[in-house]
């Protein structure tokens, strides 16, 4: 019987890892205004992060199913807090040199996912994966707020603002090592992974094609899982424009400074907390889930397509911001929690690394597209990422034996 502190603890370090990489947004920009097409460099500095993912995902995946959820969250947690640790002096190459380090780490989402299954009761399950969906809106929302009240309680003038924030973000990500330290193992079915084995699982995840395979594979004795982990990298393409908000609303028309943009994510991420806690609570279990993720990207596409036409008005621009959390931020949750119901004990942290592989080869290649479409116009990525929700729609829409064939 596991600790009743088990569930509310993992809520607690998935929020603080989401708080620790949100408050310092803000201030990234800082790290490359001086270099040539800033806006490009942002892009480039989120294609590492999101880019290692591709083999990192799968292998910490994997170790959870053999080593325990546990370790890989400790081990996640002091990678996070050297990284961080890098940014203390404000300069574009250790923005870079974090971007992979953090990367390299962060995909402990798979082992959270997996550890969140594992405590949860069949009936409970699509509700706790949409709490996690809310309490990452939560750290949208908090690291911000953080950022925002700290810059202006302390006056910090504007050259002296990455260091106040980064240093926040460290003493965050140590307070998240501890607490990790704290988690109870929620992984029982232990088998022990082999030096050889996880070679090949790395040499595995660095090929795309390999990943494509053991995908095939999976969906062959468990038909459903392909469409889902499709309709994930569609949509994880249209929300690299999540990575993009600094970059245009800074550099863009709008022009927003540091603490505007600490006030626009703490807007952001607040009303998805209270529309996620809500839709996940009382009504995600009592839909068609397929059927709700189709109109819900469907509604979206036109709001993304919107963001690129607001010009310098933050009234059309926030009125954007509350349709886009009624309609594509609540996708997220429904995909990850019809995932789950294609997972067992044994393979749940493979499947949710696998997942979180494609992911992160979708985030990547999504990168590279709106870095170069921004160096052309600001506003051209916003077509980009109205057409890969579109695409999320269509995909949800077909049964799984018209998507591809084997």
């Amino acid at each position: 019987m596991l600790p009743t502190r088990t569930l509310p603890l993992l809520y607690a370090i998935i929020l603080l890892d989401v708080v620790v990489g949100a408050v310092v947004g803000p201030v990234l920009p800082d790290f490359v205004r001086g270099l040539r097409e800033p806006q490009l460099w942002l892009s480039v500095g989120t294609g590492l992060f999101l880019g290692v993912q591709l083999f990192s995902s799968p292998l910490l995946g994997r170790l959870s199913d053999g080593y325990g959820r546990r370790p890989i969250f400790i081990l996640s947690a002091v990678g996070t807090l050297l990284a961080n640790a890098l940014l203390l002096p404000v300069r574009a190459g250790l923005y870079f040199v974090n971007r992979i380090s953090d990367g390299l780490t962060n995909g402990m989402y798979a082992a959270a996912r997996s550890a969140i299954t594992d405590v949860s009761a069949p009936d409970r399950l699509f509700r706790n994966l949409g709490m996690e969906g809310a309490i990452i809106s939560l750290g949208f929302v908090l690291g911000p707020m953080a950022a925002g009240l700290l810059l202006t309680v302390l006056q910090v003038p504007p050259e002296q603002q990455a260091r106040y924030v980064v240093r926040l973000a460290v003493a965050l990500a140590g307070l998240n090592v501890l607490l990790s330290g704290w988690l109870p193992e929620t992984h029982r079915q232990r088998n022990n992974v082999r030096g050889a084995e996880l070679r090949t699982e790395l040499g595995q995840a660095v090929n795309p094609l390999t990943l494509w395979a053991r995908l095939q594979a999976k969906n062959a004795s468990n038909p459903g899982i392909r469409r889902i982990v499709l309709t994930q990298v569609a949509l994880t393409l249209s929300t690299g424009y999540y990575f993009y908000f600094v970059a245009f609303v800074s550099l863009g028309p709008l022009q927003l400074d540091a603490r505007s943009i600490s006030y626009l994510f703490m807007y952001f991420g607040g009303l998805s907390i209270a529309l996620n806690y809500g839709f996940y609570t009382y009504l995600a279990d009592r839909l068609n889930q397929r059927r709700a993720i189709v109109w819900l990207a469907a509604l979206g596409t036109p709001v993304l397509l919107g963001y690129g036409l607001v010009g310098t008005s933050k009234a059309a621009f926030y009125t954007l911001v509350t349709l886009d959390c009624f309609t594509l931020s609540l996708i997220q949750g429904l995909l990850e929690g019809r995932l789950a119901r294609h997972t067992t004990d044994a393979d749940r942290g493979e499947i949710f690394g696998l997942n979180q592989a494609f992911q992160a080869l979708a985030s990547f290649a999504t990168a590279l597209v709106f870095g170069g479409l921004s160096v052309v116009d600001l506003r051209l990525p916003w077509a980009w990422f109205a057409a890969c929700l579109a695409m999320v729609a269509w995909l949800a829409a077909r049964r799984e034996r018209t998507i591809l064939t084997p």
